[in-house]
């Protein structure tokens, strides 16, 4: 067995530079791996039979060369990218590859992946797009399809005690990364934006209980260093599709603002809701993976038709936690960013636009197509919406 030698933030930055370092140190000690896509396969029960769930990323720092093949190039370039390191190797230490219906280049990615880099134990979850009753049912099927899949995968059942267990050490990280986000509620923060994204992206690349210990090291470090990131003027809430990686937070953060709060999914959006303990851990897994989870590729205006609602209402009833996130972590600003093609977010940035409006909290939006050369020019857009909002 391979005993770490750095802690805290030290730790974090050598798995970020290698992040599948640790589950190979695992997989060669005969533990399963199963890589997941998107943030709706259910982690839970690959933790029940003792698999490591492993977020499958891609990598705006490398050029896409083999997923042009697949996937063409006005489709989004971050599912794009993945199926790049897919074809190049990167994910060859997988036993397994989770998906699902995130949008629908993600669900044709799934049956790629499964033709392409042919990963051994292939599932597509097919989440459902609304939050009805009826969809909430439907979930709860889906899931049991799935629990059963993994158990003839590992040759063993999932008990309900089992499954309760792994959902309460999944709920103990869920906790222990708002208390993580609980430091940024300080002027200045005590961790910066960019260690944010390097903690939640590495958590998601080990053992759920190596990253509970992580980030209990890291929440103890960052209370008490001296090298806290220094006070600015802008305090920013960042909206949007998936960042993987720094260079977007840094290059904000290089300016006169710290990002303070965010609602992405390698970020807040996994952690801010536990899962309910219920007799039957479907229901609290159904009710968490399908309602509690706030993403664009589910439709929550569930009541918007029979209420009769108008326009505002519905917008409040869909974006108040983002006031709320504002409020709390006293964001004077937001920055609505996606990556190109992107349709998920990309059409659901008029109505956040007029929500904040609404609320009078001044936000800017940024298109990117997930590559490091691309942010450069979005600098100057930057800079100068801090200064209107200075």
């Amino acid at each position: 067995m391979v005993i770490a030698t750095k802690k805290g933030l030290a730790r974090v930055q050598e798995l970020y530079q290698d992040r599948p370092q640790r589950v190979k140190e695992l997989k060669a000690e005969g533990k399963k791996i199963i890589g997941y896509l998107c943030i709706y396969p259910v982690t839970e029960m690959m933790t029940a039979l003792d698999i490591v769930p492993y977020r499958v990323l891609g990598d705006m720092r490398e050029s896409i060369t083999k997923a042009d093949a697949y996937l063409p190039p006005v489709v989004c370039p971050f599912l794009r990218s993945c199926l790049d390191q897919g074809l190049k190797g990167k994910y060859d230490f997988l036993d397994g590859m989770v998906t699902s219906h995130i949008c629908d280049v993600g669900s044709s990615l799934s049956g790629i992946w499964h033709y392409t880099v042919k990963t051994p134990f292939h599932y597509n979850i097919d989440t459902p797009h609304t939050v009805h009753e009826t969809a909430l049912n439907q979930t709860k099927g889906v899931m049991k399809a799935f629990q059963k899949a993994l158990e003839d995968f590992a040759g063993k059942k999932i008990t309900n005690a089992k499954l309760k267990k792994a959902i309460i050490l999944h709920n103990e990280q869920r906790a222990l990364v708002r208390e993580a986000y609980e430091l940024k509620k300080q002027d200045p923060p005590l961790i910066s934006g960019a260690e944010t994204l390097k903690t939640i992206k590495v958590i998601q690349s080990i053992p759920v209980a190596e990253g509970n210990a992580l980030l209990r090291d890291i929440i103890s470090e960052v209370k008490t260093r001296k090298n806290k990131p220094a006070k600015k003027n802008a305090r920013l809430l960042v909206w949007g599709s998936i960042l993987d990686d720094t260079p977007l937070i840094e290059m904000i953060e290089s300016l006169d603002a710290n990002v303070v709060m965010d609602d992405t999914c390698v970020g807040s959006r996994p952690f801010f809701d536990d899962v309910k303990i219920t007799p039957d851990p479907i229901d609290g897994l159904a009710q968490h993976y399908l309602v509690d989870i706030k993403c664009p590729r589910t439709f929550r205006a569930r009541d918007f038709y029979a209420a009769k609602k108008n326009y505002m209402e519905d917008l409040k009833t869909r974006f108040s936690y983002l006031s709320d996130y504002a409020r709390e972590w006293k964001a004077n600003g937001v920055i609505l960013q996606s990556v190109r093609y992107c349709d998920t977010h990309g059409y659901e940035v008029p109505q956040v636009r007029d929500y904040l409006r609404e609320i009078d909290l001044p936000g800017i939006y940024l298109e990117h197509d997930y590559t490091v050369g691309a942010l450069a020019p979005l600098k100057t857009r930057v800079q100068g919406f801090l200064e209107i909002i200075g």
